[in-house]
């Protein structure tokens, strides 16, 4: 195998290397996807209990954010939950995209090689055809194994070039799909807590307005 790849001429190694590279992007993401790690079980559950026990206090809150890219966007709900609906709005929306470009990191450099490795085995193609007739103009075609060398490494820069683009973009676009979905689950979790936010601080305010028209 070893042998047949150096077949390909100095072209191969930039793309070897990009495998390599989209490989380790590719085990990264499946461990920092994973929906268990990015939305915990239960976590809005725990938030909503904490809260109407009013048991929730800044190292539940700090705790949160180290948990999950959810658990982070929930600490900056609930940090500044005294903001008014608008301007909580537009707060948590900032820190979802923040987390939103976190998940999407290393993406662009996947879909980079998948786009540019076809290309490095374009252009040994071309290198080696060039071979091939750099040869035929010596010795004309008469001597298939003079010819060889320029085939082979066209084919295998072509090769190798495909074997890593393909999975290179089904992984990507797999990866984009995935936290598409991943964010449309979120945004409704926020929405619930949203809610009781809201539904929270009514409470209070009622409460606060009793306690003023008792005095």
């Amino acid at each position: 195998m070893l042998e047949l790849l150096t077949t390909g001429g100095w072209l191969i190694w930039p793309i070897l290397l990009c495998s390599i590279a989209s490989l380790a992007i590719v085990i990264d993401r499946f461990r920092q996807l994973r929906t268990e790690k990015v939305m915990p079980p239960g976590l809005y559950d725990r938030i909503e209990k904490l809260i109407q026990d009013k048991k929730l206090t800044n190292a539940h809150v700090s705790t949160l954010a180290d948990q999950s890219p959810l658990g982070r966007i929930f600490s900056t709900a609930i940090n500044n939950a005294h903001l008014r609906n608008a301007d909580l709005k537009a707060t948590v929306e900032d820190s979802g995209r923040h987390q939103i470009h976190e998940m999407e990191k290393y993406l662009n450099t996947l879909g980079s090689i998948a786009a540019i490795t076809p290309l490095l085995g374009l252009l040994g193609t071309v290198v080696g055809m060039i071979k091939v007739f750099a040869a035929i103009t010596v010795v004309g075609v008469g001597q298939p194994q003079e010819l060889a060398e320029g085939i082979s490494q066209a084919l295998v820069t072509t090769a190798t070039g495909l074997t890593v683009a393909i999975p290179s973009l089904l992984f990507y676009r797999h990866f984009k799909s995935h936290i598409q979905a991943l964010s449309i689950d979120m945004e409704r979790e926020v929405l619930r807590l949203f809610a009781l936010i809201e539904h929270t601080k009514s409470n209070d305010t009622q409460a606060a307005s009793k306690q003023t028209a008792e005095k």
